[in-house]
């Protein structure tokens, strides 16, 4: 079915149990604005980097962070995970661009998760040349726990569904790309 038929996909967060919310803001991204190319994934000729992140108004009660990038749109049938950052400590509450790259200093604790590109890393907006736009969805969520019990090898969907229990609220920042 062309693109423009098909029908477009729900927001993640609309399907699971409502949480309150709390400042996310980037110097790299606006809501609802398309990606630079410095966020685009170096397949679709980007250079990949994560953007900067800044949170504030987290609930009382935090005691640590994930942050998440997801497409609900990509052509999977169960959208595509770019990044999945766990266990930034409760002090956190910025990330530099280029924090997302493999090898990059993180916090005490902090790991990389894969995504579905299969690299622990961020991996940028590659849409498939001609689709509509897709959306990015960035999240930061505020933990009730200093750390999910999760190692590096887990899916992105195993942290998701540990993020389930453990989230007491979310910041969120969605931007868009199409090739």
């Amino acid at each position: 079915m062309p693109a423009l038929m098909r029908g477009v996909a729900p927001d993640p967060y609309d399907l699971l149990l409502e949480v309150p919310s709390f400042t996310l803001v980037s110097d790299d991204i606006r809501e609802g604005a398309p990606l630079d190319l410095a966020h685009v994934h170096d397949s679709a000729g980007g250079a990949n980097q994560s953007p900067q992140l800044r949170w504030s108004g987290q609930p009382p009660g935090t005691r640590g962070f994930v942050v998440t990038c997801f497409d609900p749109d990509a052509p999977t049938g169960s959208g595509f995970w770019h990044w999945v950052l766990v266990n930034l400590p409760a002090d956190v509450a910025e990330l530099p661009r280029g924090a997302g790259a493999a090898g990059a200093e993180l916090a005490a604790g902090a790991f990389h998760v894969r995504n579905d590109f299969g690299t622990p890393a961020y991996g940028g907006a590659a849409p498939p040349p001609g689709d509509r736009p897709h959306r990015y969805i960035f999240a930061v969520h505020a933990l009730d726990t200093e750390r999910l019990d999760v190692d590096a090898a887990v899916s992105p969907a195993r942290v998701g569904f540990n993020l389930t229990f453990h989230t007491l609220a979310r910041g969120r920042l969605t931007a868009t790309y199409q090739r």
